[in-house]
C-alpha cells in the first residue's frame, strides 16, 4: 500500500522524475503474490491504482539502489537489519519515524482495519516527501 500512496504523492507533487519508488518484502510468505485484495480495495477507493505489482524479496542490492529503505513494523526492521547489519549511511527506518509519532503501522493482516492503515501509510508516505523535500531536494 506505502508503495503506491507514496507514488500517488510525488506525482501530484511533480517530482515523479527525481524518485525510484519500489516496495519489497522482508520474508518470503507473499513473493510472487499481488496486493492483497483488501489493500487493493482501499488504494481503489482513493483512486489509486497497483494493478501488476507482484511481490518480489529484499536483496542485498537494494541498498546499493535506494537512498531510504522504509519498513512498515518492527519484524520488518528487524529482517532489514538482518540484511543490511551495517547501515553506515542510516538509509534503515520506519514510515511512522516521519510523523509525530514514530512506532509501526497498524497491520491490517490481524486487525482487518484498512481504514487505520490506509491513515497511518498515507500520514507516514505524507512526512516521509516532506523529509525528503526539506532535505534531499
Amino acid at each position: 500500500m506505502a508503495e503506491f500512496v507514496m507514488k500517488d504523492l510525488v506525482n501530484r507533487s511533480g517530482v515523479s522524475d527525481q524518485f525510484e519508488i519500489a516496495s519489497a518484502a522482508t520474508s518470503t510468505e507473499e513473493i510472487g503474490n499481488s496486493v492483497y485484495p483488501p489493500a487493493r480495495r482501499k488504494l481503489a477507493e482513493h483512486g489509486i491504482s497497483c494493478e501488476g505489482k507482484r511481490a518480489r524479496q529484499i536483496t542485498y542490492s537494494d541498498y546499493d539502489t535506494y537512498d531510504y529503505l522504509i519498513g512498515m513494523d518492527g519484524e520488518n526492521l528487524r529482517n532489514m537489519r538482518r540484511y543490511w547489519r551495517n547501515d553506515p549511511e542510516h538509509k534503515v527506518s520506519l514510515l511512522l519515524d516521519y510523523t509525530d509519532h514514530p512506532g509501526s503501522v497498524a497491520d491490517p493482516w490481524y486487525t482487518g482495519n484498512f481504514d487505520r492503515t490506509w491513515d497511518d501509510v498515507l500520514e507516514g508516505c505524507t512526512g516521509l516527501l516532506d523529509h525528503i523535500m526539506n532535505t534531499e531536494l
